[in-house]
């Protein structure tokens, strides 16, 4: 068989495509774990960091810090949340701390103590001392950098909006509490059980102190809570929305004078198939959803929407994983 010029030249253009194409695919690194370790004079905490698939030194991305619940660690929580997986996808890097033994023996985050609610002291700066340190390390984008959390690790994360508000453009508690919602051992257990003794409001103002900025900036916050949650009173959910838009009310001019209110300027219900329903209240301002607060009809204390099957996760609720990461991308520090 005989072939003229021009089909060897198709021929040799396919080759050279699928070669192209194959050493892409080759050259393509997957997701992988690192591990971390930093420490101040409060102490010292692991971490790992999951950097997504196909990172490249050059390109800055943003930073995820993710704060686990108690008796778990960076493994379970990645597993159970998968942001890794929407990680890879989105390219984003994820940073896990893992609370020491030592400091809770069920590793839950010390957020009820007053040495952790405080810029620059405690867990809350070794918190912020890793993300510093994954800052050096990687190449990241220092306007997006977001911290997320679930229980202690929700309150956890209350503390880090509000102490951190020039590191972080924005954060979501999940099944969680305000900034300050107990300031001793015996207070957390009340505050768990039956909210938080102390006023949103205050604490929103407190919050606001703590930031050690002269102009704190606003800080976007997404709540997820479960109606059923018996662990953690749904009322901690709603103590967590108020707190935060009374934050943002004192941030945005500097005056407590209801510029942001405690008014859903919309509401949303959901359904998941086969699963929960939810509702949806979204907080605008300035043209931009400010706060946004998902209620999960029959839902406990769960990571919402997980499809792991680990406890402390709920299939049939909606994929807060998702939701989270959609809301948190489009806010810039």
């Amino acid at each position: 068989m005989k072939f003229g010029i021009d089909s060897i030249k198709t021929a040799l253009l396919v080759l050279c495509t699928w070669l192209a194409t194959a050493g892409s695919a080759v050259a393509a690194s997957p997701g992988h774990w690192d591990v971390g370790l930093y420490g101040n004079i409060f102490g010292a905490r692991e971490y790992q960091v999951w950097v997504p698939a196909d990172y490249q030194q050059t390109q800055p991305l943003p930073v995820l810090l993710v704060l686990h619940g108690c008796v778990t660690g960076p493994n379970l929580m990645g597993e159970a949340s998968g942001f890794n997986d929407v990680a890879d996808t989105e390219g984003f890097i994820v940073v896990y701390p893992r609370q020491n033994l030592t400091a809770n023996p069920a590793r839950c985050w010390n957020w009820q103590l007053p040495i952790n609610q405080a810029r620059g002291s405690g867990e809350a700066s070794i918190l912020a001392g890793i993300v510093d340190e994954v800052k050096a390390d990687y190449n990241v984008d220092p306007r997006r950098v977001y911290v997320t959390g679930i229980s202690a690790g929700g309150a956890m994360t209350s503390i880090m909006l509000a102490c951190y508000s020039d590191v972080f453009a924005a954060g979501a508690v999940h099944s969680g509490g305000m900034y300050k919602g107990a300031t001793t051992v015996s207070g957390s257990a009340y505050a768990l059980l039956a909210g938080s003794i102390y006023s949103p409001d205050s604490n929103g103002r407190l919050a606001w102190q703590c930031s050690g900025s002269p102009s704190p900036r606003p800080i976007p916050l997404l709540v997820f809570h479960g109606t059923v949650d018996t662990t953690v009173n749904p009322v901690n959910g709603q103590q967590a929305v108020r707190q935060f838009l009374q934050t943002n009310d004192l941030a945005d001019d500097g005056l407590d004078n209801d510029s942001v209110k405690y008014q859903p300027t919309s509401t949303i219900a959901g359904q998941v198939p086969g699963g929960h329903a939810y509702t949806v209240y979204n907080y605008s301002y300035g043209g931009k959803t400010l706060a946004q607060h998902y209620v999960v009809q029959g839902m406990g204390h769960a990571w919402s929407g997980s499809q792991s099957g680990l406890p402390f996760t709920d299939v049939k609720g909606p994929d807060a994983t998702l939701i989270t990461w959609l809301f948190l991308k489009d806010h810039l520090r």
